[in-house]
């Protein structure tokens, strides 16, 4: 039977891009459960576990702002990479200043949410293990705060802090708020890793705490 658990995280700053949005970079009202998933996964993963996302609630009014920031127009691309460790030489740098490019941005402010999350462990990749072993790994580690990357809101540049909630019932409520989000992305499927497909579902939010369908569930659509 997986373990839920619930993590409190808060940012002054959240970007949860729109992929129809791309360009001009939208946010989603709420964070999605792909992002929610790194949350996660940036506190504790190993290849035999998975962590499936089930409730997301909101703490904190949805609040907007809006800016202008500086990207680079191009990355290093890994067949450059490659190519420059085979050979050991070639060039890799980027120059800020001819590939500088000026995007707006919807973003959220001073956002909040409880994140609940099922640990799901694959024994067939860990035979010698056993599940509690994983269980108690990720629960010393969030107590303590350690992670393995800091865990950020939809971009890097939006980091967050983040608590382990071990007992809900003094808990701050969700906010007083029930509203349709539309579609939203779920998360990638990575079945084909070269490719992989993004999946979506209808969410709801009822008095600020939003359930998250199962993956393999027919809410769930590519």
């Amino acid at each position: 039977m997986p373990t839920n658990y619930c993590l409190e995280v808060n940012g002054d700053f959240a970007c949860f891009t729109r992929p129809e949005m791309k360009v001009e970079r939208v946010s989603y009202d709420v964070i999605t459960p792909s992002s929610a998933r790194s949350i996660f996964e940036a506190i504790f993963w190993k290849p035999s576990i998975r962590w499936q996302i089930t409730q997301i609630d909101v703490l904190k009014p949805i609040h907007w702002t809006s800016a202008r920031r500086n990207e680079l127009s191009n990355v290093v691309s890994s067949s450059s990479v490659t190519s420059a460790m085979k050979n050991n030489k070639g060039s890799l740098g980027i120059y800020i200043e001819e590939d500088r490019q000026q995007r707006a941005g919807l973003y959220l402010r001073d956002v909040s949410y409880r994140l609940y999350a099922d640990l799901i462990f694959d024994q067939t990749k860990d035979v010698s293990a056993e599940y509690g072993k994983y269980t108690a790994m990720f629960e010393r580690r969030a107590l303590k705060g350690q992670c393995f990357n800091q865990p950020y809101l939809g971009c890097r540049e939006f980091s967050c802090d983040f608590k382990l909630v071990l007992d809900n019932g003094n808990q701050k409520k969700p906010i007083n708020e029930t509203r349709s989000l539309g579609w939203m992305l779920y998360d990638l499927d990575y079945q084909n890793v070269s490719s992989p497909n993004p999946r979506f579902f209808n969410a709801e939010m009822k008095n600020g705490v939003i359930l998250i369908p199962d993956w393999n569930s027919e809410e769930v659509r590519g």
